[in-house]
């Protein structure tokens, strides 16, 4: 007998003494029909087969699902032990990069835009030309104003080598009329000492009167000739300090005109500078973005042309919570998954804490302070950064969503394991 007749036959056979036991007056042949054929053993003399149940595969099944939860059970909860208790982790991540906005520094008219939307570029690649036609001309008149001093200053320095040469001779002539004064002093002292010894002769009547009027008419032209020597000596001296104050007028001149000058070659290097904001390149390596530069649009200085992201330098703000920051340090390894590459982790670092809160740099800090106090948890920015060779391997852009999850474990120290939690593994180490 098959194991579904050994199931069905009881249900097939309940009816029956269901009826006989219910009418057993009504249907006695049918009950003594099947007392006989329970009585009787079947023909050939072999007794009947005793039912036997096949063993199901499915008292099996429960007891493996619950060895394979065990098994996963303890597995993960060694893995916490080892290494998912020093996890900190938060969705509330962002990919950033330090973008840079271009925006022109002096009004034209723009006439070229070599770059496109989404173009990578190299730094110092032309972004956009302005038309440099009236900054060239500023250039040349800031030349042409230089030149026209240096003349200036040249005629300048003529000038005060002719004024020296003047000086040189009035210095000359005040040394003449010096000589010529001393000798007109030299000869009044002769011409008066003349004078006296011939009027003293006069007076004893032993010299002539002749004599004496010629000794008189010597000293007075002695002493006019004195007078004129000193005179030419203070006209010459007084020459002589004019000259003098003439060059130093030329002088402080020159002096003024060179710096002039000065000014003037600031001129053109500022006239230069304007030349050069004409072309407006890129500051570094990046991606242009947000291009809003045309040809023939007219630019202000201040003006939005475009932006250059640097994706070779993004970086991760992740911000936690207040009871998260107690483990995280700069340097400690970070596991950043990626919502647009399906979690595909990228391996970062932490560079930094944030010194603060967000909410304190927010434009209206709150106040506690005042009114009823709801205590919320704060969040703290935490940078994370990236190395080359992830990024080349990711192309991470500004503003993709992630989960940051930080290993706060010293990797300097041995993992924790099952025999350190009983104090075994200290003793071991110990040991060895």
């Amino acid at each position: 007998m098959s194991e579904d007749q050994t199931e069905t036959a009881p249900l097939a056979r309940a009816p029956a003494r269901e009826s006989t036991s219910l009418a057993p007056a009504r249907e006695p042949g049918l009950l003594a029909a099947l007392s006989r054929d329970v009585a009787e053993p079947p023909a050939g003399g072999a007794p009947p087969a005793a039912p036997s149940r096949a063993r199901s595969p499915r008292r099996f099944i429960m007891p493996i699902v619950a060895l394979a939860a065990l098994g996963y059970g303890a597995y993960w909860a060694y893995g916490w032990f080892v290494d998912g208790r020093f996890l900190v982790s938060t969705d509330d991540a962002y990919v950033g990069a330090d973008a840079s906005i271009i925006a022109a520094k002096i009004a034209g008219h723009i006439v070229e835009v070599p770059v496109a939307e989404n173009q990578p570029v190299r730094a110092g690649d032309l972004l956009a030309r302005i038309d440099d036609g009236d900054y060239r001309l500023a250039v040349d008149a800031a030349k042409a104003k230089i030149a026209t001093q240096d003349a200036t200053i040249a005629r300048i320095g003529r000038q005060v080598e002719a004024q020296n040469a003047a000086i040189a001779q009035a210095e000359a002539q005040v040394a003449s009329t010096e000589a010529q004064a001393e000798g007109a002093v030299a000869d009044e002292k002769r011409a008066s000492l003349e004078l006296d010894r011939s009027q003293k002769l006069a007076d004893v009547a032993f010299g002539s009167q002749q004599r004496l009027e010629q000794a008189t008419a010597d000293h007075a032209r002695a002493a006019a000739t004195l007078a004129a020597s000193l005179a030419s000596k203070t006209a010459a001296a007084a020459a002589l300090a004019g000259a003098k104050d003439s060059a130093e007028v030329l002088k402080a001149q020159q002096v003024e005109a060179e710096r002039v000058r000065g000014e003037l070659v600031t001129a053109e290097a500022q006239a230069e500078r304007n030349l050069s904001f004409a072309e407006i390149r890129a500051p570094f390596d990046g991606v242009v973005g947000n291009k809003a530069a045309v040809v023939g649009q007219y630019a202000t200085p201040g003006t939005r042309l475009m932006a250059i992201v640097p994706l070779q330098a993004v970086y991760v703000d992740a911000n936690f919570k207040e009871t998260q920051l107690g483990a995280i340090r700069p340097g400690e390894k970070v596991d950043v998954a990626v919502d647009s590459f399906d979690g595909r982790v990228v391996p970062g670092v932490v560079e930094s804490v944030a010194p603060a809160s967000g909410a304190q740099f927010a434009l209206l800090p709150p106040d506690n302070a005042t009114g009823n106090f709801t205590k919320v948890v704060q969040r703290f920015p935490v940078r994370i950064g990236f190395a080359p060779e992830a990024l080349a391997r990711a192309t991470l852009r500004p503003g993709l969503s992630v989960v940051a999850t930080v290993h706060t474990r010293d990797e300097n120290r041995p993992a924790p394991s099952l025999l350190g939690l009983f104090g075994l593994g200290a003793k071991a180490g110990e040991a060895k």
